[in-house]
């Protein structure tokens, strides 16, 4: 893999965090001491936050009103960014391999910039990072367009010929790939998508561990 310049997304690429947003339903059951119906996080994921903490109230019986249940999913958040999260199996070691070698590396991600700080620091890889962009400070989903991986590249002062996005999910790596982007794709057994995933990017990685063992 030959680049000058990385764009890493961050939930699901850079750290092992999305069985944390896909189980939030279920974590926020059972912290009121009850017992979550076995389809509740599938039922949950495809809502929005308030939405989702509406029906977790109606199935489950939980006190108070949807948006103090959302101010309880997101302090379980915040509090899993500052203290728990790790990073993806053998990122570590492929990030040093990177840096020394001197590629420029910057974080593009949907995270809000204070709990995307907070993780970068728990994971302890915020140092290999020159920067982070949100696609709040971007104006625009990755869903919706490219701008973030645009600001990225802009910072990293490179171009989108040496440059590779990192991403785990098919609809990101989709629109890094049509902006005319190099694109690796990183498994994260949220995506369900894989093969599709493999026939668009330029890289399929299985695992970090990979990467640095054939080094």
């Amino acid at each position: 893999m030959r680049l000058q310049s990385a764009i890493f997304d961050m939930d699901g690429t850079l750290l092992d965090s999305m069985p944390m947003w896909r189980s939030r339903a279920e974590t926020l059951v059972r912290s009121h001491g009850l017992v979550p119906p076995p389809d509740l996080n599938e039922k949950v994921n495809a809502l929005s936050l308030l939405e989702g903490c509406a029906l977790c109230r109606e199935l489950c019986g939980l006190p108070g009103t949807p948006e103090e249940l959302a101010a309880e999913v997101w302090a379980q958040i915040e509090r899993f960014y500052r203290r728990d999260v790790r990073p993806k199996p053998g990122l570590i070691p492929f990030l040093s391999i990177l840096k020394m070698e001197g590629v420029w590396m910057y974080v593009a991600t949907a995270t809000d910039r204070p709990l995307a700080e907070a993780a970068l620091k728990t994971a302890g890889i915020d140092g290999f990072f020159r920067g982070i962009v949100t696609t709040r400070e971007a104006g625009q989903g990755k869903r919706d367009g490219p701008e973030v991986y645009e600001r990225a590249l802009r910072r990293l002062r490179s171009n989108k010929r040496d440059t590779v996005v990192f991403e785990d999910a098919l609809y990101a790596l989709r629109t890094a790939k049509e902006a005319g982007f190099r694109t690796a794709a990183v498994y994260d057994p949220s995506e369900p998508n894989q093969e599709e995933l493999r026939r668009l990017a330029e890289y399929y990685i299985q695992s970090f561990e990979e990467m640095t063992a054939a080094e």
